[in-house]
């Protein structure tokens, strides 16, 4: 064999070897591209080949329970581009800066930035969303104008977009709470509940040609979004706005300076009714402080800076340049307005804990009554302080209530009484209900931002009470819970001993208004028995006749209530003085409870801090417009009927002498105004609330109707004299609050003094009875 043939033979060889591991390589690369990799070249392939882009879903509505819209998504547009389908040179350039101008003009946007999203290579860049009518209606016209002046259709297009919307504002706003740019829930039920109200988001699936340019809409596959189901609450919007209107003008009745806090709770299903953290924002501009806090903001100086430890040890603030100052302040600007912005929002009713105080003796004496050691004849003296160790524990009367049965201790509010009483039950004992009445948990209210409890913990053991942990817990002092937690256990101890859950929403709807889901009403567990529970009703209702919580009373409806009164730590407006928490919790009727409810200022800096003056007042306020509306049946004393309220009659268009003998036989009294002989109008006006026996002015021609009195002060008198001065101006008087004390007193009036009114107006005056400091 030759030289050349040996050469070629191993170069034959040598050639299929190559084509061999060749081929071989590649086999093996195709192999692990389609059975390795398969799944992810092909994910990545149909993202290249596909674009996404989402369609928003309508949020759910949330309604209030007897069906009035609280929350709503309205629909709007999105401004969307395509900038694929200008032209090229000098004409497309022409387009785009028409295009960018006019929309930064209609949007309010950047024109620069317009300008850069006008050149991408693209058939959809999304320009704005939740554009409202009016701005809709002027991208229309720029639509035209494209259209016959470039012939170009297509450039801008409007997408279906929704809004949410608030109608009644800021009424339940830290309840209902408020959603994000997105439509996401951020607070409240639109947060709790986001995922069943925000609803699932359609797709628009365009097709991408080579060089991941979208093609035009002939290409497109729309999937349609679902709507987000519906959420029925437990709240009542009458009911909240009788809450919230009486609550605002108890913070200014009494200068309170952190807010106040209102629960409305059925004791036998735990539905929240009303829930009030006033004042509180406005659901439709949530991220908008109230005027009083920018003004504050806007006030931070130096001074402010210093106070607040805004500077090293050894920095010497009098030495800043005015370059550093100023970058302090707006620092410190930034951070007062984050901070009131989380007030704003912040739903006292379950966020803050504070001391019960003295609203909590009505569990101390049931954890008593159930363990059985109070009975009839136990006693307990009081001479104006108690002496525990070193510590002297003062009553609020210095004099000493002296000897008490436990119902009279209730009933004076008397802290002497209830350390001892309290020392009956025992450090381990009164744990243990502090746990069954639910403190030492959350209550579970399906409402974001609950608190926890703060009890006493002694050697790292949470429950572990010193002696005078124990005097000053039976009182409710030194340990915080937070509101919810008050009003369940004043449910339990109302509603046969039951412990419920508290919760605001009742029923979960469908888009097509389909019930889903319902709440649970179960109760948790027992924790008094119905026998403890019954007794104690009685004796709480005893306590708003005659004891310190009688200017809790509401006429007619048998109401059983307990005030509180209770330190704060810290000094909310730096006076030195020391600042309180003035509440009132209690439930109607005593006989069969219904509803509960707790009013609660937190640092009233009026004349007066006490619960007694302070929060049971508007308890009664509340409670005697709220009851009537939710149906509770009136049970009037003969003195109570003589104060109610009636409906004015029909007397207009009548000859005078049939309106004069028809408003009598209707039992008021009638004075005449005008020199014609057939009634024109009247006032009180015809289906006005007004008392029985009051006084109807009836106008014969417009002379008469021009007449006015100015309206006398009423603060600061009984009844009858209050009666007496109104009668002698020809005014009205209806009465609320503690009327049949024999030391009632009037404390406000609807229409202040000086008012120039029509006569026969009706003045609505508020009683209370005095020396009461609780």
């Amino acid at each position: 064999m030759g030289a050349n043939q040996k050469l070629r033979r191993r170069t034959v060889w040598l050639l299929i070897i190559v084509l061999a591991v060749g081929f071989g390589a590649v086999i093996t690369r195709l192999a692990y591209l389609q059975l390795v990799q398969g799944e992810e070249l092909q994910r990545r392939a149909i993202e290249q080949q596909l674009a996404d882009t989402p369609i928003s879903a309508k949020r759910g509505t949330i309604y209030d329970t007897k069906g009035k819209i609280l929350a709503q998504s309205a629909s709007v547009w999105q401004v969307v581009m395509a900038p694929a389908y200008f032209d090229d040179g000098a004409e497309g350039d022409e387009q785009r800066s028409l295009v960018a101008s006019r929309l930064a003009s209609i949007l309010g946007l950047d024109e620069a930035e317009l300008l850069e999203d006008t050149k991408q290579n693209t058939y959809y860049v999304s320009v704005k969303r939740k554009v409202e009518s009016e701005q809709k209606e002027q991208i229309i016209e720029l639509q035209k104008e494209l259209a016959e002046k470039y012939q170009k259709s297509g450039i801008i297009s409007l997408l279906d977009d929704y809004k949410r919307y608030y109608p009644y504002s800021d009424l339940a706003s830290s309840v209902i709470g408020f959603t994000g740019s997105e439509d996401q829930g951020l607070w409240g039920v639109e947060y709790q509940y986001n995922d069943y109200l925000s609803g699932t988001p359609g797709r628009i699936i365009s097709a991408q040609n080579g060089i991941q340019t979208e093609m035009p809409f002939d290409y497109n596959q729309n999937i349609g979004a679902i709507d987000g189901s519906s959420v029925v609450l437990t709240i009542d919007e009458t009911v909240q706005s009788i809450v919230e209107k009486y609550m605002k003008q108890g913070i200014i009745d009494n200068q309170v300076h952190e807010r106040g806090v209102c629960i409305v709770m059925n004791v036998n299903n735990g539905e929240i009714v009303a829930m009030a953290s006033v004042n509180g924002f406005d659901l439709n501009d949530p991220f908008t402080i109230l005027p009083d806090q920018k003004k504050e903001i806007e006030a931070i100086d130096l001074d402010y800076l210093i106070k607040h430890d805004y500077f090293e040890e050894d920095e010497d603030p009098y030495k800043l340049s005015e370059e550093k100052k100023k970058e302090l302040i707006e620092q410190a600007q930034n951070e007062a307005e984050s901070a009131a912005l989380a007030r704003n929002w912040r739903n006292k009713a379950i966020s803050d804990t504070y001391y019960p105080g003295s609203v909590f003796k009505m569990v101390t004496l049931s954890m008593a009554l159930q363990e059985g050691v109070v009975n009839k004849d136990s006693r307990f003296g009081c001479s104006g302080a108690f002496q525990l160790y070193e510590d002297t524990i003062h009553c609020h009367n210095t004099a000493g209530h002296g000897t008490q049965t436990y119902q009279e201790c209730l009933w004076n509010s008397c802290n002497p009484g209830f350390i001892q009483i309290g020392q009956l039950v025992g450090k381990t004992k009164f744990w243990e209900y502090y746990q069954a009445f639910g403190f030492s948990d959350k209550t579970g209210i399906d409402l974001p931002g609950e608190s926890e409890d703060q009890f006493f913990v002694h050697d790292g053991v949470e429950g572990n009470m010193l002696d005078t942990d124990l005097a000053v817990a039976s009182f409710g002092q030194n340990f915080s819970i937070t509101p919810i937690q008050m009003i369940t256990a004043a449910s339990a101890v109302a509603n046969g001993g039951k412990i419920v859950q508290p919760h605001v929403v009742k029923q979960i709807l469908d888009n097509e208004g389909n019930v889903v889901k319902n709440a649970s009403t179960e109760t948790k567990r027992q924790v008094i028995s119905e026998s403890v529970s019954e007794e104690m009703r009685g004796i709480m209702e005893e306590n708003c006749i005659s004891g310190s919580g009688k200017n809790g009373y509401v006429a007619g409806y048998r109401v059983g209530g307990k005030t509180g009164t209770s330190e704060k730590l810290i000094d909310v407006n730096d006076d030195g003085a020391d600042d309180y928490i003035a509440s009132f919790c209690g439930f109607a009727p005593a006989n069969n409870p219904q509803y509960a409810a707790l009013v609660f200022f937190d640092a009233p800096l009026g004349g007066n801090y006490y619960g007694s003056a302070v929060a049971a007042p508007v308890f009664a306020s509340i409670m005697s417009e709220v009851l009537p509306y939710l149906e509770v049946v009136a049970q009037y004393t003969d003195e109570e009927a003589s104060n109610i309220d009636t409906a004015a009659g029909a007397y207009s268009g009548m000859s005078v002498d049939d309106a004069v003998a028809a408003a009598e036989r209707d039992g008021f009294t009638v004075t005449v105004k005008g020199e014609g002989s057939t009634v024109v109008s009247q006032n009180p006006a015809t289906g006005a609330s007004m008392p029985t026996g009051g006084t109807i002015v009836l106008y014969t021609d417009q002379s008469g109707a021009d007449e006015k009195v100015t309206v006398p002060n009423l603060v600061g008198f009984s009844v009858s004299e209050v009666n007496d001065i109104a009668s002698s101006y020809g005014l009205n008087v209806s009465v609320t609050g503690m009327v049949s004390s024999s030391d009632s007193t009037s404390t406000t009036q609807s229409v202040p003094e000086g008012t120039e009114v029509a006569p026969g107006t009706v003045i609505t005056v508020t009683f209370s009875g005095s020396g009461i400091a609780d």
